[in-house]
């Protein structure tokens, strides 16, 4: 939340001109780089035609929270009022999603989108958007999810009229999404003044800040009621949008001998494999044939035994890139390839019948296996040689045959306690965007520490443990990693001083309670073995503890990358450095950015330990150091 007063203390800011400045300050601190100007203009032209409402119905006394951020997500809703119900007594909570808007039109396939001439895609109804935020305040603010009554949704376009907006009422109205025009102002105000009394909301908007913040329903944990049952997700935004699109290009290749291809694409927490799930789950439930694919061991096998626990119709559901060599042609309506940044150049290998080996590209065969292939990817996880499920990579297949290509991004944050600051400041230590590392500035939603010693980042996740969190340790793959001996507990390879532990489990049994590897992120047992990126990528926990190795050391004013410190097999002599370079940097950044309240760092070399206090640890500094291309050992 960037600021939140009474309507008549907005207005009076705003009228002395300061309020723009003091939100932009605010929003600097909060998320580490400035408002667009567009955003800005925003805030100068819509905030006051709220207030100014607010003030004609002579509602001067409600508070007005601007710039709302939802929990667990850097979404944010323009404005959501506090007050005092009229009838009822009780708290009353209204939120209002602002449109500059002077014409809207719904899509010609889909009322939930809508073209507006500033943008060149559709983008999601205003009436489902503020519906949708509603929705996600009900399921995670304990404020409202024991009183689901209290909260009101109105999208209000203060520069268009009826006609310019017609049609954007298909979608149907509700009590948590109500569209409200210039000419229908004064229906707005009657709005406000029957679910708001002339009172002062300041202790509303003190309950509804102090409300418990339910906990994120993580992924694996509804995979079975999402896709046997209903739609668990709260899908917000552009991750309604991308789903809408799926569903339009369905609708399409249903009705006509139609075939597109879409791409969605997000940083780590944007919602991709939610999603994926969402549709996967709609689909099914339409009798629609589709599949779930990744690259993933882990995700798939993991996907296999929560979602279809009971069920093998389901597990069958979840296949591998690799499965598609033989696939008939468009056999499928729609294959969602998850975590497609894990595509290879080839589905053979070494254990591929001779009969199925083919020089066809992965790329090619998944395309060619569904009416709607969906590719849902983030370029900066590719971690292994080989790796090449890119955005250009994508568009290329397509074109060559002849197929439109359609981009979907996602910005929003909803891992690391929906903090994109976080995100953010992990991809600029990396060195993967930007020429300097900046230092931490807490944010309210993401927790971050370094610790001294594997030991102390252990006691600290048990602690966090005992309180009912999920915690995981990972590291980066600097140490061997042995077998397990039947009968024997695990090796304990990673070995820091005289604290040892083992690597999660290699096999796909259980081991002296100790899980398969596909289940190492989710199982409880998971705890007290130390997993890597391919166990972890793809997965969630609340608290994240990782380990720096010596492959990534910072040396003055630098990061240097060590290759020969690194012992993963898939980086042979013949891998260029400079991939190296960026497969080691991207699996720090899978690994940093799984947690989902906060996050514990250690580094076993001393020199980069201090580096990340100087850079984490308050108080906090304006300095920055100056990055330069990571130099590379040989050893």
């Amino acid at each position: 939340m960037l600021f939140r007063d009474s309507a008549a203390a907005v207005t009076a800011r705003r009228l002395e001109g300061s309020l723009a400045l003091h939100l932009t300050e605010q929003f600097v601190h909060l998320h580490g780089y400035r408002p667009g100007m567009s955003e800005v203009r925003s805030w100068e032209r819509s905030i006051p035609a709220l207030t100014d409402a607010l003030l004609d119905a002579g509602l001067g006394q409600v508070e007005v929270l601007l710039e709302y951020g939802l929990p667990l997500t850097s979404k944010r809703a323009d404005a959501v009022l506090a007050g005092v119900h009229p009838t009822t007594h009780e708290p009353s909570y209204v939120v209002v999603e602002l449109k500059q808007w002077s014409e809207a039109h719904p899509d010609e396939d889909d009322p939930v989108l809508c073209r507006v001439d500033a943008y060149t895609h559709p983008v999601l109804n205003p009436i489902e958007q503020v519906r949708g935020y509603c929705d996600y305040l009900v399921a995670f603010n304990g404020a409202l999810a024991e009183h689901p009554e209290r909260i009101f949704g109105a999208a209000y376009l203060h520069n268009a009229t009826a006609f310019g907006v017609g049609g954007l009422d298909e979608v149907g109205e509700s009590e948590r999404g109500r569209l409200f025009t210039a000419d229908r102002r004064g229906d707005f105000l009657s709005f406000l003044r029957s679910r708001l009394a002339p009172v002062s909301g300041a202790e509303a908007a003190d309950q509804l800040l102090a409300g418990r913040i339910q906990p994120s329903k993580q992924l694996m944990k509804v995979a079975a009621q999402e896709v046997r049952e209903r739609e668990q997700f709260v899908l917000l935004d552009e991750q309604r949008v991308a789903y809408e699109m799926v569903l339009k290009a369905v609708r399409k290749a249903h009705e006509a001998d139609h075939k597109e291809v879409l791409v969605v694409t997000g940083g780590p927490g944007t919602g991709k494999s939610v999603i994926a799930l969402s549709l996967l789950g709609e689909l099914y439930r339409r009798n629609i044939p589709a599949l779930h694919a990744t690259g993933s061991q882990s995700f798939t096998k993991t996907m296999r035994k929560v979602a279809g626990a009971r069920k093998r119709e389901v597990q069958d559901l979840f296949k591998y890139f690799n499965s598609f060599m033989t696939a008939r042609r468009n056999g499928l309506d729609v294959l969602i390839c998850d975590e497609a940044h894990r595509i290879r150049e080839t589905s053979a290998n070494r254990y591929t019948p001779a009969a199925q080996r083919t020089s066809k590209p992965q790329i090619e065969e998944l395309i060619d296996a569904a009416r709607v292939p969906v590719f849902l990817l983030d370029q900066h996880q590719v971690v292994r040689p080989g790796e090449m499920g890119t955005v250009e990579e994508i568009r290329v297949a397509a074109a060559a045959k002849n197929l439109a290509c359609r981009v979907i991004p996602l910005d929003s944050q909803f891992r690391c306690g929906g903090s994109d600051a976080y995100v953010r400041w992990v991809v600029r230590l990396l060195g993967l965007e930007g020429e300097h590392t900046v230092a931490w500035e807490p944010d309210g939603r993401m927790k971050l520490g370094i610790v001294d010693s594997p030991g102390e980042l252990e006691e600290f996740l048990r602690e966090r443990q005992s309180k009912g969190y999920s915690a995981r340790m990972s590291a980066g793959y600097c140490w061997r990693w042995s077998d397990a001996k039947p009968g024997e507990p695990l090796p304990a390879d990673v070995v820091i001083g005289d604290w040892a532990r083992p690597w999660n489990l290699k096999g796909e049994r259980s081991v002296m309670g100790a899980p398969p590897s596909a289940l190492w992120a989710t199982d409880p047992a998971g705890f007290g073995q130390v997993g890597c990126v391919y166990t972890a990528q793809g997965f969630e926990y609340d608290w994240s503890g990782v380990i720096m190795g010596p492959d990534l050391v910072w040396r003055e004013d630098r990061w240097i990358i060590d290759r020969a410190a690194s012992k993963d097999p898939v980086f042979k002599g013949s891998t260029p450095d400079d991939d190296v370079n960026r497969l080691i940097r991207n699996t720090y950044k899978v690994l940093l950015t799984r947690g989902m309240v906060g996050t514990v760092i250690y580094s076993t070399d001393a020199e980069t330990r201090a580096k990340l206090r100087e850079l984490v640890q308050p108080p906090m500094r304006d300095a920055v150091s100056v990055r330069r291309r990571p130099v590379t050992r040989h050893g």
